[in-house]
C-alpha cells in the first residue's frame, strides 16, 4: 500500500496567496494603499495607529483593521475614537491573519471613503511574516523593552518587511537596549530598510513616519491610476 502525502502548508499557502492578489486588486480599484502592521504584543501597534490618525485627520482618510484573539474590541474601539473608520477581527485564537480574513473585512468597509487602510495584525513575531494579506506594504514595529537582540531571533520577520518602526524611544535612557546593536542586525537581514526611530506618546520622531505614509499613499494612488488607464 503507497501512502499518499499532501504538502498543507504549501496547499493553503498558495491559497491564500490567491486570495491575497485578489484583495490587491480590489484594494487599487478603489485607490486604497493598505499597510499590514506586525509586532510583538505591547510594541505600540494600536498606538501607532492612533497617533498617526489624529496627526493626519484632514489629510488623509484612515480606516483600521483590528485583529485579537478574541472579541475584545477596545483597539478598534480606540482606532474610531480618533477618526478612523474600525473593524474588529476575532481571529477564534489563531495567531496570524490570512488573506481570507482581510477579504470578508474589506466587504464590510466603505473604501470609497478610505484613502489608507491600516491592517493591525496579531501580536505576534512569527507566524504573520508567512501570510500575505494583499497590502501594499508591510511595516514591523519594535519598541525598546521589547530588547535589542529581536533581529537575531527573529529574521524571517525583519527580512521581509518594507519598513521598520522603532517605538517607545523616549524609554530608552530607562532600557538597556543598544540601538547601534540593533541597528546593525536589521541592517544585516535587510540592508537600506526604511526605519522609523519614534515615540507615539511624545512625538519625538513622529514627522518622518507621517511623511512616508503621506507619500506612499501618494505614490501607491498614483501608480493604481496608471495600471487602470493601460
Amino acid at each position: 500500500m503507497t501512502v499518499k502525502t499532501i504538502q498543507v502548508a504549501k496547499s493553503a499557502l498558495s491559497a491564500n496567496q490567491e486570495i491575497a492578489e485578489q484583495n490587491r486588486a480590489m484594494l487599487d480599484r478603489a485607490g486604497v494603499t493598505a499597510v499590514n502592521l506586525m509586532a510583538s504584543p505591547g510594541a505600540g501597534k494600536t498606538s501607532l495607529i492612533e497617533r498617526t490618525v489624529r496627526e493626519l485627520k484632514g489629510e488623509l482618510r484612515i480606516g483600521m483593521i483590528n485583529s485579537d484573539t478574541s472579541d475584545a474590541a477596545m483597539d478598534a474601539e480606540r482606532g474610531e475614537r480618533a477618526g478612523a473608520f474600525s473593524i474588529h477581527l476575532n481571529t477564534t485564537g489563531r495567531c496570524h491573519l490570512d488573506a481570507g480574513m482581510i477579504r470578508d473585512a474589506i466587504a464590510c468597509m466603505p473604501l470609497e471613503e478610505i484613502d489608507v487602510l491600516f491592517i493591525e495584525n496579531i501580536g505576534n513575531l512569527v507566524c504573520p511574516a508567512s501570510w500575505k494579506l494583499g497590502t501594499h506594504s508591510s511595516v514591523l514595529i519594535a519598541s525598546t523593552p521589547e530588547g535589542d537582540d529581536k533581529p537575531y531571533k527573529y529574521p524571517r520577520m525583519y527580512s521581509g518587511v518594507d519598513a521598520l518602526v522603532v517605538n517607545k524611544i523616549d524609554l530608552l535612557p530607562y532600557t538597556n537596549f543598544d540601538l547601534n546593536y540593533f541597528t546593525r542586525g536589521v541592517e544585516a537581514l535587510n540592508p537600506g530598510l526604511s526605519t522609523f526611530p519614534l515615540s507615539c506618546r511624545s512625538g519625538e520622531g513622529l514627522t518622518r513616519w507621517l511623511h512616508w505614509i503621506l507619500s506612499m499613499s501618494v505614490r501607491e494612488y498614483i501608480y493604481g491610476r496608471a495600471e487602470q488607464m493601460v
